[in-house]
């Protein structure tokens, strides 16, 4: 019998624009099928959060514009279960509202905060962890969140600082670093104690509502006035006259970097954000010359580590690239080295501001 307390928002309204031109502003990243398994990642995402959280507590958080796609992909939820955000502002009102509206169902509420668009290989390891994290913030005043143990000095991702003295695997943060350059992050694995931000938080609904009064007083203030009509048919009409006049911050911004009360556990899983097709094709199957590919049927010769995916079946003839990216999605092809896909939002952009916002 999974634990009636345990709630979880899985955040779904991302666009992913380094995934283009599969991932659009209709159609993201996190409803497509981006490993080649048959499910989307945010069918992945809600299965495994389900292995430990009953799955009527699991709440997607989304723009409004998804709410048909994810009633499409997750069939069993239920509208109570679909939170929307009527205007694009960053993750830290969207989890205050959504914890002040579990806060009003279930006073006793602990809940993790998870993207919806990462890989995960051990599920039962990321279960593990969660259910340790909610046993500390059960009976502690804490704001926790899962760190990844850095393979390699990364610039793309923040970075979490911990308390070097603690022998227990919850750690206290001391600080968050921002993305660093190359030799500073070099300095930060050298140090031994700093883990990869992977935007995983858990916390009790009481506690992270506090954290907000305490830190974000306005931004509390606008989202405290809906207390009354949450979970009642006259959500909507007040959600759609405030969210737009909500401060556009990321929770770490607005709380966990303000706090004096945050934790890490040091995640005993393998992690992939899944942001760039690079991170992809590190994650994918590859043939023997090292090329991934999702869908597709090819023909190579003198071609290695390409990423290459297009429509099922699909045959691809490719001679002579190396480390190049292959996209092929309807109206638009992409063909772009691997080395440069950090440049695929402005080329997304170039793409848009020449032919159309249809493209993108």
């Amino acid at each position: 019998m999974k634990n009636k307390n345990y709630y979880a928002i899985l955040m779904a309204g991302g666009v992913g624009s380094r995934f283009w031109p599969v991932s659009t502003q209709d159609f993201p990243k996190q409803f497509h099928d981006m490993l080649g398994t048959g499910d989307t990642l945010i069918q992945k995402t809600f299965n495994r959060l389900s292995q430990l959280i009953p799955e009527e507590n699991i709440f997607i958080l989304t723009n409004e514009r998804y709410n048909d796609l994810v009633f499409e992909q997750l069939p069993s939820v239920t509208k109570r279960q679909v939170v929307l955000e009527p205007a694009m502002r960053n993750t830290a009102p969207c989890i205050l509202y959504a914890s002040l509206k579990i806060q009003k169902e279930n006073p006793d509420s602990v809940m993790i905060v998870a993207p919806s668009d990462h890989w995960i290989e051990d599920e039962s390891a990321f279960s593990e962890n969660v259910k340790q994290a909610f046993d500390f913030c059960e009976t502690n005043n804490a704001l926790m969140t899962l760190g990844i143990t850095p393979t390699f000095p990364n610039t793309g991702y923040g970075y979490i600082e911990y308390d070097k003295s603690s022998e227990s695997n919850i750690k206290s943060v001391n600080q968050f670093r921002e993305k660093p350059d190359y030799e500073t992050a070099k300095l930060f694995l050298s140090q031994g104690n700093f883990l990869w931000n992977a935007g995983i938080f858990m916390w009790s609904t009481a506690t992270v509502i506090n954290a907000f009064r305490k830190n974000q007083p306005t931004l509390f203030q606008l989202f405290e006035k809906g207390i009354p009509v949450y979970n009642t048919e006259f959500e909507d009409d007040f959600i759609r006259d405030n969210y737009g006049k909500a401060e556009n911050i990321s929770v770490d911004y607005a709380i966990m970097e303000k706090s004096n009360n945050v934790y890490v556990i040091p995640a005993t899983f393998d992690w992939n954000d899944l942001g760039t097709w690079g991170s992809l094709y590190d994650k994918l199957k590859k043939d023997g010359s090292g090329n991934a590919v999702v869908n597709a049927k090819t023909l190579t010769t003198d071609a290695s580590g390409n990423m290459i995916r297009t429509k099922n079946d699909k045959i691809v003839v490719v001679d002579g690239l190396e480390d190049y990216i292959i996209v092929d999605k309807d109206e638009v092809l992409l063909i772009f080295p691997k080395a440069k896909e950090q440049d695929i939002k402005k080329v997304l952009q170039s793409v848009k501001d020449k032919y159309g916002e249809q493209y993108g």
